[in-house]
């Protein structure tokens, strides 16, 4: 399926190349394509039905999604998931264990911003199981 008509008929940020940096931390494709790397990063991430990335945590700093086209789904480590939709914003504060991805049936498309933080990091953890995956409508 084509990712600009199955996204509502255009993205709005070009979906740039496979993300092949952090394709061990992704189940299924994603595409990433920095937007800027100056002062605050933000990155448009493209996620393929099912694909999502694995539970993480950032150290320090968080993130902000800002959901931009399709069906997704962010989740806590302990909570419900939650269903996105274009226009969601999601705040994650440091120290937060969750994941992120598409629907199983959609494409899914968010910008990523760095909240910038004196000595941030990015910690991986493990994949989000396929039961539980399973298990979202």
């Amino acid at each position: 399926m084509d990712e600009k008509k199955s996204l509502g008929g255009g993205a709005v940020f070009e979906r740039g190349g496979e993300n092949t940096a952090f394709s061990k931390y992704f189940t299924g494709t994603s595409y990433l394509k920095m937007l800027t790397t100056e002062g605050v990063g933000i990155g448009n991430v493209t996620f393929e039905p099912e694909c999502r990335n694995f539970w993480h945590i950032h150290h320090k700093g968080g993130q902000i999604l800002l959901v931009t086209g399709g069906r997704g789904w962010y989740c806590e480590w302990g909570k419900p998931a939650r269903e996105l939709h274009p226009g969601d914003v999601v705040n994650i504060p440091p120290e937060v264990k969750h994941w992120h991805g598409a629907a199983k049936d959609s494409w899914f498309s968010h910008l990523a911003v760095e909240v910038p933080a004196e000595g941030k990091s990015n910690e991986w953890l493990e994949a989000v199981s396929e039961e539980d995956y399973d298990k979202l409508p």
